[in-house]
């Protein structure tokens, strides 16, 4: 609700506009509803007709919650809209963005946009060079120009172990 209260603040708005204002929603005179929503799949559930969903930091939503919101746009056939810089070649939004880069088809239910530190004219070379030093290579691709590495602690690479999983490679038998 924070980034929503600045934005409402850096926009001219009739004073009547709302019905409702509490804590963790807003509601509109037109009775649209804006509604922060819990990190939990527990006590997610029984809303539904939603029209948006915003999922921010979506690469660092549990999985399932990520399955238990999808359910409130059955009826309305909303939008769900996945924001998020890369966290690891793990969880729904990776596999959902690797997919784009596999070139499998999403038979249109997805868009993909990418805006990396060189969009930003607002952060400097300096700063990202900073950063670099500062945080290693790794962290700065994932977090400037939403690089989906793996773990530097990891032994095996993902490409390694899902190519140890292709049911196409010979067996050889000694």
């Amino acid at each position: 609700m924070q980034k929503f209260d600045e934005f409402r603040s850096a926009v001219e708005l009739p004073s009547d506009y709302l019905d409702e204002d509490t804590k963790l929603s807003v509601k509109f005179k037109n009775k649209n509803r804006f509604m922060a929503l819990p990190g939990s799949e527990k006590t997610i559930r029984g809303i539904s007709a939603v029209t948006l969903l915003l999922e921010d930091e979506a690469s660092r939503v549990l999985d399932v919650l990520y399955k238990s919101v999808r359910p409130m746009l059955a009826v309305s056939h909303g939008r769900h809209i996945l924001m998020s810089t890369p966290f690891g070649k793990r969880g729904h939004f990776w596999e959902i963005w690797d997919k784009r880069r596999r070139g499998v088809a999403s038979n249109g239910k997805w868009q993909w946009f990418l805006v990396s530190a060189d969009d930003c004219p607002r952060i400097t070379k300096e700063f990202l060079e900073d950063e670099k030093e500062e945080h290693g290579e790794q962290w700065y691709l994932q977090e400037y120009f939403n690089a989906f590495v793996d773990e530097e602690t990891q032994i095996f690479t993902r490409s390694s172990i899902m190519q140890a999983m292709d049911n196409d490679i010979a067996v050889i038998e000694i």
